[in-house]
């Protein structure tokens, strides 16, 4: 069932991005003209033509952003104790590391910096580390965490100090597969992650009884002041995109049952003695 879950997830997103969707109504317009039926493809055109002209000069994006990037604050003094950090993999770049053997990050390395950072502040804790290849033709890149291994190495971190679990393909997996690496299956873990992700993440974690403090890094939405029209198109659609691909990742997993909520709020200690 995992791997129907992932096979049809990748298909589902090919069919209902933001670009895929203006593919389509695209295609169809271009089916419509073709039919004859101008007075529908007209319409479809202006619809299409001011939606692009939006996503183009305003990061509208960002209204769907906000909401899951500002659902948990990073704390600002780690008081309580804690057993160790997980990070969940996502910056990493599998198949650039493996066409230049030499391993590349992209958007998202905040969640390497931070953990590197905290593992600085914290030497005896362990850095668990969870995220394999997401890609349908290539689930086996990187399959002894090697990339993890070179990134952490740069940041200066020990490698005796990871525990990397390089097969995970999805958040689901993240922590099906993490959960039985935790040095302490009760004790309580600090969670790095992009902040859109975390609500995503903490759902996950509560339903898998894994106890986590939510640190939330590399955020892409912008607080109303600095949203203005300048016409950057990539990053509007980038910012778009990532949202958009968030709330139904939601929807989904809460759907099937992945997580306890549809949009989690901030974690409460379990009771491992309630299970």
């Amino acid at each position: 069932m995992d791997n129907l879950f992932f096979v049809l997830s990748k298909l589902v997103w090919g069919l209902l991005s933001p670009t895929s969707l203006m593919v389509w109504l695209l295609l169809l317009v271009t089916l419509l003209l073709w039919l004859n039926y101008i007075r529908v493809a007209k319409r479809l055109l202006l619809l299409m033509s001011l939606i692009g002209f939006i996503v183009m000069g305003y990061p509208v994006g960002d209204y769907l952003m906000y909401p899951l990037e500002s659902r948990f604050a990073a704390p600002e003094k780690l008081s309580e104790p804690f057993d160790g950090i997980i990070m969940l993999g996502g910056a990493e770049q599998l198949k650039l590391s493996d066409s230049w053997q030499k391993a590349q990050v992209g958007d998202g390395a905040e969640r390497i910096l931070q953990t590197a950072e905290l593992a600085r502040l914290y030497p005896d804790l362990p850095i668990i580390v969870s995220g394999g290849s997401n890609l349908v033709q290539r689930q086996n890149l990187d399959s002894d965490g090697q990339v993890f291994q070179q990134l952490f190495s740069q940041a200066g971190i020990d490698a005796s100090r990871l525990v990397i679990e390089p097969q995970a393909r999805n958040t689901y997996e993240n922590f099906q597969r993490l959960k039985p690496l935790l040095p302490k299956p009760a004790g309580t873990y600090v969670l790095v992650t992009s902040a859109f992700h975390m609500p995503r993440a903490v759902g996950i974690a509560k339903k898998q009884h894994i106890n986590v403090i939510p640190y939330p890094v590399d955020y892409r939405s912008n607080h109303a002041n600095n949203r203005y029209w300048d016409f950057d198109l990539p990053a509007h659609l980038a910012v778009l995109e990532t949202a958009w691909h968030e709330w139904l990742g939601l929807t989904v997993y809460f759907l099937t049952g992945k997580t306890q909520s549809w949009f989690p709020q901030a974690t409460v200690k379990i009771d491992k003695t309630d299970e």
